[in-house]
């Protein structure tokens, strides 16, 4: 008899589930996302060549689970994005409030296994870590933003506007085969997107304070490509000016060139604000850096200390590949140069080549445009950003701070559409634990994974929740 009840049983709640009277809370959630992640790790969508379909074909098959519908689009062989909604209503008398997109890239960087302690895409779980490359950027944060939406979804609470989820590719190569190109395809998916949470902002320690930086704008990237000509000939018969040589004197003198330094608003806030961290922590710190910057000892020092602070305090050029003669004795008519330049927000492109232009200072060198994204800067003063600050304040007793991203993301696309977006990031690195992103030894900890989820599910739920 006893027997044939826990036939019953096991018939009822089915073998080995967990009965229905259970319902999931936030930590199941939290928990999950350690599994998750670093099944997530273990595919490969290393950019080139992407191979993102295989990331939403993961992530899809967790919303099936989920019983959530979604929709997914490939926008080239392979370049797969994956989208889900959860519906919001309007209160009675009301417009129902602009939609907010979560968004992480599934393309992940080339990592190199020699200069690595473990293999890069092991998703191992062992130390308190979860490790793997694109633990941080961004499939961490990727599964901290799928998990709180799971959540929010299993809550059944009544939303005040739609919550997006959305997956895409190809981020680390500019994004024109992602969040570009569904801008471009698929406008109507964005038609009622009002907010975006990115990836480019996180929580950063200092000694025993947690800062929280919302990025809000970042330097605009103009990729250029140098080409110089010369007559070609055998190596064996040096000419007084070839391509080479021509090419090498203008790289030379932009390599020498300081641009001026400008200190715009977003960066004199973001320094003023960390400033009080810094010192607290013993590190140096100027919370006036317009003046700082009329000290060329300053700035010399925080070139060598802090390269990525400097950086936002000009625009900058970056050589970063050659390209001459295929043969070691031929004299090639062209040689070829790659520069990666950043140039401030307020920065007008074209009068910034025309510059450059007269500091290569030379007809046979020509510069083509490969890529270039126009500036944004993203407003402080919106319910969003209120619901950041109080979140930080009742997780981790922080202050926001708008800051200014040197490198870029996606967000750019959704402040040309004019839709607010921040670079947030539910967890709080030491500066040891986000030196993995496009470097060596990538890893994000069990505890920082956990606690995203339930900081990610808060910020939905103030933010999202109808009272």
């Amino acid at each position: 008899m006893a027997h044939f009840f826990l036939i019953l049983v096991a018939l009822c709640v089915g073998v080995g589930a967990t009965p229905a009277t259970h319902a999931k809370t936030i930590d199941d959630y939290a928990d999950e996302a350690v599994e998750r992640l670093s099944d997530y790790l273990q595919i490969d969508t290393i950019n080139p060549p992407g191979n993102e379909s295989r990331g939403v074909k993961y992530l899809g098959s967790l919303l099936d689970k989920a019983g959530i519908p979604y929709e997914t689009v490939e926008s080239a062989p392979g370049r797969g994005n994956l989208w889900a909604r959860i519906p919001g209503a309007a209160a009675v008398g009301e417009d129902k409030q602009p939609a907010l997109v979560l968004l992480h890239h599934i393309d992940v960087v080339p990592a190199n296994r020699k200069h690595w302690s473990f293999e890069p895409l092991s998703g191992d779980v062992k130390d308190g870590f979860v490790y793997g490359r694109g633990a941080i950027d961004t499939k961490g944060l990727g599964i901290a933003q799928l998990q709180a939406f799971l959540a929010l979804a299993a809550s059944g609470a009544t939303l005040n506007r739609d919550v997006i989820l959305l997956a895409t590719a190809d981020e680390e190569a500019g994004g024109f085969f992602g969040a570009g190109w569904l801008i471009e395809h698929r406008p109507e998916l964005f038609a009622d997107v009002g907010y975006v949470l990115n990836e480019g902002g996180s929580g950063r320690v200092f000694g025993d304070q947690i800062a929280v930086l919302v990025e809000v704008t970042q330097k605009v990237p103009l990729w250029l490509r140098l080409t110089a000509t010369g007559r070609p000939g055998h190596g064996s018969a040096p000419q007084i000016q070839t391509s080479v040589t021509r090419l090498v004197r203008g790289l030379k003198r932009i390599s020498e060139t300081d641009f001026p330094v400008r200190v715009i608003d977003p960066v004199a806030t973001m320094f003023e604000g960390l400033a009080p961290y810094q010192i607290a922590a013993g590190q140096s710190a100027v919370p006036n850096i317009r003046e700082a910057v009329n000290d060329n000892d300053y700035l010399l020092e925080m070139r060598l200390r802090n390269p990525g602070g400097h950086a936002l305090l000009r625009n900058t050029c970056s050589i970063t590949t050659l390209e001459g003669s295929s043969k070691i004795n031929v004299v090639p008519a062209e040689a070829h140069a790659e520069l990666d330049c950043r140039l401030l927000p307020d920065q007008d492109p074209e009068v910034f080549l025309h510059e450059l232009t007269a500091i290569i200072n030379d007809p046979h060198i020509t510069i083509q445009k490969i890529m270039g994204f126009t500036p944004a800067v993203s407003r402080t003063d919106t319910p969003l950003f209120e619901v950041l600050a109080n979140v930080a304040d009742e997780v981790f007793g922080a202050t926001v701070i708008p800051t200014v991203a040197g490198g870029f993301t996606d967000s750019h696309f959704f402040r040309d559409l004019g839709i607010t977006s921040y670079g947030y990031s539910p967890f709080a690195f030491a500066p040891s634990e986000f030196a993995g992103v496009h470097g060596n030894d990538e890893r994000l900890a069990v505890a920082q994974l956990r606690r995203g989820v339930k900081i990610y599910y808060t910020v939905l739920r103030q933010f999202t929740v109808r009272p």
